[in-house]
């Protein structure tokens, strides 16, 4: 009798831990579960936030392509107007020389 209560006692404690051990391995996978979905919801942020950022700076960049062109424009413009007057300059030496030759 005693055998047959220590038995049934062992059985018992053996089942109380299986279940405990399933409910542990059930709070193992809901955990790691959780843990998957936030970093893919933090991997969708940070895609999101990238997206924004670029979204933001393409005015910026555009503004600064912009303002290089007519820097770039105004910098011909002038070495245009610099090299005209050169011309100018030596034309009206050229007439200056051929003058007090005569």
């Amino acid at each position: 009798m005693r055998i047959k209560i220590l038995t049934i006692a062992a059985a018992t404690g053996l089942l109380g831990l299986a279940a405990c051990s399933e409910k542990t391995g059930n709070a193992a996978d809901t955990t790691l579960n959780s843990a998957a979905n936030d970093t893919e919801a933090n991997f969708d942020n940070l895609g999101d936030a990238a997206g924004n950022a670029s979204d933001s700076a393409a005015p910026a960049i555009d503004n600064a392509g912009e303002a290089i062109s007519n820097g770039a424009d105004k910098a011909g413009n002038a070495i245009d107007n610099a090299a005209a007057a050169t011309g100018q300059a030596l034309t009206n030496a050229g007439n200056t020389i051929s003058n007090s030759a005569r």
